[in-house]
């Protein structure tokens, strides 16, 4: 494997956050990152802050980080990394193709200072085409004073702009039509405080869900985009399992696999496959075809 350039860029701790463009995040509240270094071939060190309030990635009371900002904050990490250390050019888009991640909640509590994790990143297969990364996969540890709050396993594929539009066949964001939103659960059933957070509404299976798909929302449509976001599929996995749990177990860990875009003009149905134990598995369906599937580990509350 081809190892990476040593960027100029390259900056071990900073002040601000990187530049949000390198995360792929319009606002700079949801760039996470502050730097990074390569630390050995193919290996890097990327710091972070996590703020102490967050609309969707802090417990209510704040006095919990969620799991799902840890995904966010790998999410980002990744990316960093790809168009920093690997010449992806800006602009390319990063299709998710999987993501498994282990999260341990006695780590993520939140302090009287924003949390600083670092994320130690390892680019274990990168696949070229010509001279340019065509897709990769890479593990992530992040580590809070010391102590590993998560393991994750990521893979994505990379696609410029011209092979992207191919691929989605003229879909633009300034062409997607919405799905009309239905009422949502109640959000305490879901561990949210605001009606608008709620990502799941009820159907006539209680094990299944029609998704919420707010093109409005400012943390899941960042920016516009013409398919649903990979961290709301996460996120109605995260509160089908709240909900079926009756809130006596929190999801600690996701293991998804993604399949196709899934579409905003076209109805989204989220449904619990099975339960064994701790591990609930979660498919997202449109039509005939499964978007996603998802394993949540959870754990007591």
């Amino acid at each position: 494997m081809p190892r990476p350039r040593q960027s100029a860029q390259t900056i071990p701790s900073m002040t601000a956050t990187v530049p949000r463009e390198l995360v792929h995040r319009a606002a700079v509240a949801e760039t996470l990152l502050t730097g990074w270094s390569r630390t050995a071939p193919d290996r890097f060190h990327v710091s972070a802050q996590w703020p102490r309030s967050h609309e969707l990635h802090v417990s209510s009371d704040r006095t919990a980080y969620d799991p799902l900002l840890v995904v966010e904050t790998v999410r980002q990490s990744g990316t960093l990394i790809a168009h920093t250390e690997y010449d992806v050019p800006l602009g390319h888009h990063f299709v998710l193709n999987e993501f498994q991640v282990e999260t341990f909640p006695q780590h993520l509590a939140v302090g009287a200072l924003p949390a600083e994790p670092a994320v130690e990143v390892a680019f274990t297969d990168v696949q070229y085409r010509g001279a340019r990364p065509a897709a990769a996969r890479y593990t992530a540890d992040v580590l809070r004073a010391g102590e590993l709050v998560a393991h994750a396993d990521v893979a994505f594929t990379c696609l410029s702009e011209p092979v992207y539009r191919r691929l989605r066949g003229g879909r633009t964001p300034a062409l997607a039509s919405d799905v009309p939103l239905r009422p949502g659960l109640p959000p305490t059933g879901v561990d949210r405080v605001l009606p608008a957070d709620v990502v799941l509404a009820p159907t006539d299976r209680s094990d299944r869900w029609q998704l919420r798909v707010d093109t409005a929302h400012p943390v899941f449509f960042d920016h516009p985009l013409d398919h649903v976001p990979g961290m709301l599929l996460l996120e109605a996995a995260r509160q089908a399992a709240r909900w079926w749990t009756d809130g006596k177990r929190a999801p600690v860990g996701y293991h998804a696999r993604f399949h196709r875009y899934a579409e905003l003009d076209s109805p989204t149905w989220i449904e619990l496959a099975s339960e064994d134990g701790a591990e609930l598995q979660v498919v997202g369906r449109q039509g005939e075809s499964t978007i996603f599937e998802c394993l949540v580990g959870t754990a007591g509350r």
